[in-house]
Order: structure tokens, then C-alpha cells, then sequence
């Protein structure tokens, strides 16, 4: 699986786009076993021990559409995870 990521997850992966094994399922176990091999990546997308759930302000695509936690997912799918970027002045 190939998951491309933004904001500040790309500082526990250290590229934007990066591979790993998946064998499919939903995009809950795409993303825990994301975190799986990438651990410090969590904080910026669980808030706390609840992995039930993303935080609300993550959004998820797979293959270019918008996902939802419960969504299946391939094994050959394209992830993107784009938490939400703070800061910056008007």
C-alpha cells in the first residue's frame, strides 16, 4: 500500500509518499497498520488511546475519494491522510 501524507504526520515518515505492506480491509486497519510502522504519527492522527476514530479534523482519500473509516480498501489502494494544518498570520 502507498500512503501519501501532509501537515505535520510527514515528520514521522520522513517522505511524503511511502509504502508498506497491507493485505486490505477497511481504512481503519490501512490507518492503524500505517501507524503500526510509522508509531509517531499517532499523535497527529488519534486523539488519545481511541483508535476507533480519527480526529475530526483528518481527512482520508483513497484513490482520489474521500473516505470514511468503515470503507473497504485494497491492498494495491493510494491512501492520502491530510491532517489539518494550523498556524500562520492574516
Amino acid at each position: 500500500m502507498e500512503i501519501t501524507v501532509y501537515g505535520p504526520v510527514r515528520s514521522a515518515t520522513g517522505a511524503k509518499t511511502v509504502s508498506f505492506e497491507f493485505d486490505g480491509g477497511t481504512v481503519a486497519d490501512a490507518v492503524a497498520a500505517f501507524v503500526d510502522a510509522y508509531p509517531r504519527a499517532e499523535a497527529h492522527l488519534y486523539d488519545g488511546d481511541d483508535h476507533d476514530e480519527l480526529r475530526s479534523s483528518v481527512r482520508v482519500t483513497v484513490d482520489g475519494e474521500r473516505a470514511t473509516m468503515a470503507d473497504r480498501v485494497p491492498a494495491d489502494a493510494s491512501l492520502t491522510l491530510m491532517p489539518a494544518v494550523q498556524g500562520g498570520t492574516r
